[in-house]
Parts: structure tokens; sequence; C-alpha cells
């Protein structure tokens, strides 16, 4: 996801159903038209309304502020989704980002804390793939005893402190014992994998990675999932891509990628916009691409196993709205090959959830449910192939 949408012109096609025309912005996604959904008309309603500081609510449907009235609060699906997997992998999750630092986080925990992100991808390659000196696996391993030590011991005083203070601080206090419950489960999780070594891949990071530009540096967070995937290092990852930074790749820009986007309908602007945009939508068709081409175990891609979401928390950011997402869903087993466009008549009470599509992905995860924060059911029209 990032945090400034698509020019929704250039992103949602004209037609409907299976027939529609590749609008300009997916054109180098065509070869994989069969393998992708494409929606519009889905958002998050009025609970997802807040213009940039709405875009935080994109992979949760709530804005943070407004948490405290559903039972999981502003949890992502995404960790819904990694609390089922739980052990299983060495990274119940893996949250990842490319660009400027943001303030709008795109996963967030059942304790409503933003996932901070790790940014580089030297060290995303070395939590995946670096071996461990055997020297240092002790160190690590008393490291992370003595953490949970500590941990019980900050339990045992908030445990007291709990029973002198007023129902609000004790509001506090109960997300404070779920923030410590989180980071106890993942240092849990982690002693299991001390003794394990990691996976090896023929696949050589550059040793300057981290100082490539926006254009050579997004294609690399793509190949590091395709390979996170790969070895079941983990099943679920977020990739925000939050800003260009400075070195734009030598892409003729005059301005700034967000004053870009309050482009005002100016045409100079949206063709600027438009180099940027399609940096975004290349880079996520070579990913489709790589995980097409690789047959795994049951004899289907690893895009047939795998649900890959691409969109954005914003809608049209030259009118700062949420609403009317771009949403698009590749693989995952789903029947594809379609755009969706559902109705959408608010004052007569008829529109459909963007939250839907996530009980989908989430079902077929293998998720027990049928509600997540302010969905109605699972999403029309998406079926299993």
């Amino acid at each position: 996801g990032n945090n400034f949408g698509f020019v929704p012109s250039l992103f949602f096609p004209t037609g409907t159903g299976s027939d529609y025309e590749i609008p300009e912005l997916l054109g180098s996604m065509a070869s994989y038209r069969d393998q992708f959904t494409i929606f519009s008309q889905l958002d998050h309603g009025s609970e997802g309304v807040g213009g940039h500081g709405g875009v935080h609510a994109f992979l949760s449907g709530v804005l943070a502020k407004n948490s405290k009235g559903y039972a999981e609060g502003n949890v992502t699906f995404d960790q819904k989704a990694a609390a089922h997997v739980g052990p299983d992998t060495r990274y119940p999750s893996l949250q990842l980002a490319c660009g400027s630092s943001s303030g709008n986080r795109l996963s967030w925990s059942a304790s409503g804390v933003a996932i901070p992100p790790v940014e580089d991808p030297s060290k995303i390659f070395a939590m995946l793939f670096q071996k461990t000196d055997p020297a240092n696996v002790d160190v690590f391993k008393r490291t992370s005893a003595r953490r949970i030590s500590i941990l019980d011991l900050v339990k045992t005083d908030a445990d007291h402190l709990k029973r002198k203070i007023g129902r609000s601080d004790q509001e506090k206090l109960d997300q404070y014992f779920t923030s410590i419950r989180e980071l106890e489960n993942r240092l849990i999780q982690s002693q299991k994998w001390h003794d394990r070594e990691k996976p090896d891949v023929e696949y050589s990071l550059p040793d300057d990675a981290d100082d490539f530009d926006f254009v050579d540096r997004l294609p690399l967070y793509y190949d590091l999932i395709t390979l996170a995937l790969q070895t079941d290092s983990t099943r679920v990852i977020s990739l925000e891509v939050s800003g260009i930074g400075t070195n734009s790749g030598g892409l003729p820009l005059t301005k700034g990628y967000h004053q870009l986007t309050h482009h005002g309908r100016v045409e100079s602007y949206i063709k600027e916009l438009k180099l940027i945009e399609k940096v975004h939508t290349s880079a996520f068709a070579g990913f489709l691409e790589k995980a097409s081409g690789i047959e795994e175990a049951n004899g289907k891609t690893l895009l047939d196993n795998t649900m890959s979401l691409f969109g954005s928390g914003m809608g049209n950011a030259s009118s700062h709205s949420n609403k009317d997402l771009p949403l698009l869903l590749a693989g995952g087993g789903f029947k594809h090959g379609q755009h969706l466009r559902f109705k959408k008549d608010r004052s007569a009470g008829i529109e459909t959830p963007a939250c839907n599509l996530f009980v989908s992905m989430l079902q077929r995860f293998g998720v027990e449910t049928d509600k997540f924060n302010n969905s109605s059911g699972t999403l029309t029209g998406l079926d299993l192939a």
C-alpha cells in the first residue's frame, strides 16, 4: 500500500466484468489480467475518513482514534492473519517500507500500536538469510530469557498498580498489558528459532542496495518478499511505499511526490505523477511475473498460493478523499480476470465495506471468522476458482 493513492481515472477501468479495457496505470500487468481482480467503490465509510490522517485505516477500516468502540480495536487484517500463523514460521509477519519515513503506518497490532517497518533492504536480507555466528546463539538465548524475566517483573508491578487507579487509567493499563503480552509472545516465538539455520538462497543483494534510488530500490523489496514466501520464513508481509525520498531515480520531476498528488487536475502535474505511479505498478507487475513462475510442492505457483493485495488507504489525494479506494487482488486461488464495481448510494444505505474483502481473504487464509471490524459479510462476486 502507498500513502498517496493513485489517480482514479488512470487506475479504475471504465468497463466492468471480464471485458474491461486495462487502464493506463495497470498496463504493465496486462499479461496477468486473468490472475487479478480490480475493485471499485469500496472503502471504509465514515470510519476511514481523515485525509492523509485516514490512510492508516487502510488495512483495518478503523481510525485509531475511533478504535475504542470495536472489539478488536484497529488491528489490521494482516496481523489477524499473523496471529493465525503463530509460531509456524520464523516471523509471524514482516513489516517492510520503501521510501521516506511516514506517520501513516500500514500494520497495527491488537493493542492499537503502529508496527514500525524495516526500511533497509540489507537489514531485511540479514533477518531472513544471514547466518548467525554459533558463538552468538547462546548470547541471543540469554538476552531473550532476561527480557522475558523483566517482563514478568513489569507485569507484577502493574498488577499491584491496577488495584490503586481509576477506571480510565485501568483501561490504559490494559492496553499496556496487551502490548506486553504481544512482546512476550514474540520473544518466546524467537527462542524456538535460535537453533534453526536460516535458509540458503541463490540471491545476492547489491552491496549498495540501501542507497539505490526509488526506481531501482522498490523492486528489491519484491525480490525479498518473493524469497521470504518461497522459503516459508513468513506467510504474512506488508510493504508500505511511503514516499520516494530525495532520489527519484532519474524521473523528470519538477515537484515533490506529495505536491504532485495535489494536482487539482493540472495536466502537467498529472503527467509527472503518472511516472511515479507507474513505478509502483511496474514493480508489482515484476512480482506477479516472479511469483507466477515459481512452482511449489502442491503443483501450483507461488502466485496461486499467495493473496497479494495492492492499493492504498487514500482514494484521491488531490481532494484529500479516503473514498473509493484503489484496490487490486492477485492470486490466492480466486476466480480473477474481472473488474467488480459495487453499487454505492449512501443516502439510501447502499454500500459495500472494503472490510468485506478482508473477511474473504482471512477466510481463504484459514481464519474462522465471518466478521472483521465494520464488515457486513464476505465480498460478493469474489469466488474461488
